[in-house]
């Protein structure tokens, strides 16, 4: 008949023989092997000073000899696993492990649904136990508080989420319509400094090419003059060498063609060619001035302007806005930083009399300082007379 139900023979083996429930910490007594649960031989033997006695053979030692049974303790876990599967299967509902029996109550001193069978042991004895539906009802009040908590939380970090994506795409679309207006400013002022490199740089071949010209134009009149000369000379050293009654013929006619063959003068440069060569001297000086101006004004001035209230600017603004004397965006040039407020350019002598106007493009405006960013007033380098 034992072997008819092998389960329950198990839990039988598993169960302490003094507090009849499974054991908790199994030992085995060495001297006869039987096992109890640590807590339950401890209480057996408390007051005991000389030999002890085995509760359920009454054998008797001289000592207390006790080893853990780890290998109980794991099949008293199987056992328990046991128990329960078998108990949801047949009721199919929780059962506790220990008893097999419903759930019923809770303890709120443990916090954990028990039987009532738990009830009455020496665990919850004195805990306080309400039934299970009112413990669930009290429980679910409170996680509905904790819910309804979370939710207004999330909420509001749902909106803070929301409203910082807003934020961080009007900031990076008036960044990107800022870095096109850099861009844009850059390129203008790119382009207008290359167009003044090419003007003067024209201008310059021009001036070049006519000293050329007035070069070759003496050189020819002189290798002219040079040559008549050596004819003249030939001439005379060979009437030097006649006779004195032929060398006195025509002798006035001689002297006379001496005398006209005297080494004219040097005709200087042209004093027009020396005046646009020094005007165009002062330009190159004055674009030189100007260009080191720009350079440690804007620095200086944009880091100025670093140093305010960090914000993102309206529409409108540029480069150098009109109306400023500090540009928008921070800048500093590579590996220079400059501290020093800039100083009006003073003005410069134009080359040739004439200068034309462009104070309509970015670097011909006003400059951060006040200064002017080109040639100390708002024009452009341009040289009139120098292709005449």
């Amino acid at each position: 008949m034992a072997a008819d139900n092998p389960v329950g023979n198990l839990q039988d083996e598993v169960t302490c023989s003094v507090c009849l429930d499974f054991f908790r910490d199994p030992v085995m007594i060495v001297g006869c092997g039987h096992n109890f649960c640590r807590a339950c031989i401890t209480q057996c033997w408390e007051g005991t000073k000389m030999d002890v006695t085995c509760p359920q053979c009454r054998q008797t030692f001289p000592q207390r000899n006790l080893n853990p049974n780890r290998q109980l303790a794991n099949v008293v876990e199987i056992a328990k696993r046991l128990r329960v599967q078998k108990a949801e299967g047949a009721e199919g509902q929780r059962v506790c492990g220990e008893h097999q029996e419903a759930l019923k109550l809770f303890c709120q001193d443990d916090e954990t649904p028990i039987c009532v069978v738990c009830d009455r042991s020496r665990v919850h004895r004195t805990h306080n136990v309400v039934p299970v539906e009112e413990a669930a009802e009290e429980y679910k009040e409170k996680l509905s508080a904790c819910l309804k908590t979370l939710r207004e939380r999330r909420e509001n970090l749902l909106r803070l989420k929301q409203a910082g994506e807003r934020k961080t795409q009007e900031y990076l679309k008036r960044a990107g319509a800022e870095r096109q207006k850099i861009v844009s400013e850059f390129q203008q002022s790119h382009r207008f400094l290359q167009e003044q490199e090419q003007l003067l740089l024209a201008q310059l071949g021009k001036l070049e090419k006519k000293v050329e010209n007035m070069q070759k134009e003496k050189v020819i009149k002189l290798s002219e003059e040079i040559s008549h000369l050596n004819k003249l000379i030939s001439k005379m050293e060979a009437k030097c060498q006649q006779p004195a009654s032929e060398f006195l013929q025509d002798i006035r006619k001689t002297l006379s063609r001496c005398e006209e063959g005297e080494i004219p003068r040097l005709v200087p440069i042209s004093p027009e060619l020396e005046r646009r060569l020094r005007d165009f001297c002062q330009t190159t000086c004055a674009l030189t001035e100007t260009v080191r101006k720009f350079k440690d004004t804007l620095p200086s001035a944009l880091e100025k302007r670093s140093r305010g209230p960090s914000k993102l600017y309206n529409k409108g603004s540029s480069l150098v806005p009109s109306g400023t004397r500090e540009p928008p965006v921070p800048f500093r040039s590579a590996g220079n930083s400059h501290h020093k407020r800039s100083t009006p350019c003073p003005e410069q002598p134009r080359a040739g009399g004439s200068l034309q106007s462009a104070s309509g493009h970015p670097l011909a405006r006003e400059g951060p300082a006040g200064d002017d960013f080109l040639g100390g007033r708002r024009t452009l380098i341009s040289l009139d007379e120098a292709g005449d």
